[in-house]
This record gives C-alpha cells, structure tokens and sequence, in this order.
C-alpha cells in the first residue's frame, strides 16, 4: 500500500524540526528544573518515490503535535560536563487520506483521524560542557518508549509499537560581533515492532540553524538534513528493497531568550529533495522556562 514509503508506514522515528538555535546549550542547574512545552504543525499532499519524483498515488497528511518536556540539569559532573536527566510526552492529532491509483485509476482509498498520546521520550543522560563562555557542546541519550496508542490496521498512528535508541550531540558558536552557528546530529536504531514483524532502518538527521543576535533575539535561517544509512526488515520486503528515505528542510528561524523571562523559539520550514517519503512544510514554537 505504501509502495513509495521508507520506514514503516512513511513516518520518521523521532521528530524533526526540533532544534534551531542554541542545540549546543542545556539549561541551566536550578532548583525546581526546566519546563518546556513545544507546538509544531506538519502539512503534506506530496509524496515522492526512490528517485525523487511524485507518486501516483495521492497521500495528505496533517499533524498537530503538542510536547510536554521537563529537564533537570545538577551541579554534579560526568566526564568533565554537568550531568542532567527529562523526558518529553507528546500527544498528537492525526489525520490523512490516501488514494492507490493504477493506470490513472483509484483502487484503492483509506482514511483515518486519530487524537491520541504518542511515544514518550526519555532521556536518562544529558551531559553539557562549556568551554568557552560563546561555545556550547551537548550530549544526549534518548529513548523512545512505545507507550503511545497504536492499531496495525489503521492508516497512521500516533505510537509506533517499538523502541528507538538516540544518540545525539550538539554544537553552537558564537562569534564576538553575534554570529551563531548550530548543528545537532541525531541517530535513531530502532527495534522490531511485534506486531507486523517490520523493523524500520537506522536513521540519521541533522538540525542546524545560522543567525545573527540582535540584544535579545536570534533571526537567522534554519533546516534539517534527514538520510536512511539502512535498509527496513521486513519478511513482506525482498533483500536490497529497504527504500530509504531522504529530505531536507529549510526555512527562517528566529529566537528570543532574557534571564528572567521564558525562552522562545519558531521556525517554518519547506522539505525539499525528498526520496521515498512525504515533502511538506514544518512549523513549529517551543517555550521553555527554569524555576
């Protein structure tokens, strides 16, 4: 049914678009810790096959995600970095629609709308050095719990029904006259979902963002970079028909951040040069606030 689809069901493991600015900072240590809170809409009605043209079959879907985060960054140190620990609950609302045309005929339709929690993400180890006082280097363990509602028969989901395991690492610099540069790496080994015997490939995707600091704002332009490095598993797949999916996203950014009030970042992207997935627009606002 998803003939033009990478991973299963076409969806990345893990969201993107969550990172811009200041990837390379964790929070500060404070008594009562970070809370956050980040609203990112997806819209797509294109989906393109391996060699970056446009299935004939018509796909849209429409994703409002709502993230509830908390991280609590010590004073106590690992490896010459503060030592902290979170996790995020997302709750999403899902809807798309997909048309299987052959010979320029429809044979078959499926729909679904689903409002539901998703995959938690927990991250027992991030670590945050601090080299410079205009240099940020952060490192992340995060693990994506399959507690989110999933049904195998339905069009999308907001769980996946399996693990992921994520590395990531992430830089920023700053320049003297406020130039900054940002990047943050991410890899996603996901496990077996029971349920359909299909195991999604190993991902990699790299959030980045360039801008120029005016007193307390950001503005610049931002993305991500987002490649398959494996193959899907699946007994319904022959050996070397994995389809790994790609993409990039590009788009302005903008960030506001005063000690004393709550942080801010938003950004609207457009994905391009999309392979075996879906090729939309991802906006997204992030709040985040130390007590």
């Amino acid at each position: 049914m998803h003939s033009a689809l990478a991973t299963e069901n076409g969806s990345p493991t893990t969201p993107m678009g969550t990172y811009e600015f200041g990837s390379g900072f964790l929070p500060p240590a404070t008594p009562g810790g970070t809370f956050g809170l980040r609203t990112a809409w997806y819209s797509t009605h294109d989906q393109r096959t391996d060699n970056g043209s446009r299935s004939p079959n018509d796909f849209s879907l429409d994703v409002l995600s709502i993230g509830l985060a908390y991280i609590r960054m010590t004073d106590q140190t690992l490896f010459g970095a503060r030592y902290g620990f979170g996790g995020v609950m997302p709750f999403f609302d899902m809807e798309a629609n997909l048309d299987v045309n052959v010979g320029g005929r429809q044979v078959f339709h499926d729909d679904a709308h689903v409002l539901a929690q998703a995959d938690a993400q927990i991250m027992p180890l991030m670590l945050a050095w601090q080299p410079a006082a205009n240099l940020g280097i952060s490192a992340q363990f995060q693990i994506q719990v399959p507690t989110g509602e999933y049904d195998q028969d339905r069009l999308i989901n907001p769980g996946l029904n399996h693990w992921t395991f994520s590395p990531i690492v992430g830089l920023t610099y700053i320049t003297e006259g406020g130039l900054e540069l940002s990047t943050l790496s991410q890899i996603d080994v996901n496990t077996r979902n029971t349920d359909t015997d299909y195991r999604s490939g190993v991902e990699y995707r790299n959030e980045f963002a360039i801008g120029q600091h005016l007193d307390n704002w950001t503005l610049g332009l931002g993305g991500y970079y987002y490649d398959q490095l494996s193959d899907d598993k699946s007994p319904s797949l022959s050996a070397g028909d994995g389809r790994r999916a790609r993409v990039w996203a590009a788009g302005p950014a903008v960030s506001f951040f005063s000690p004393g009030l709550p942080a801010v970042w938003f950004h609207v992207y457009k994905e391009f040069g999309a392979e075996n997935r879906t090729q939309g627009y991802n906006a997204a606002v992030r709040l985040a606030y130390s007590f």
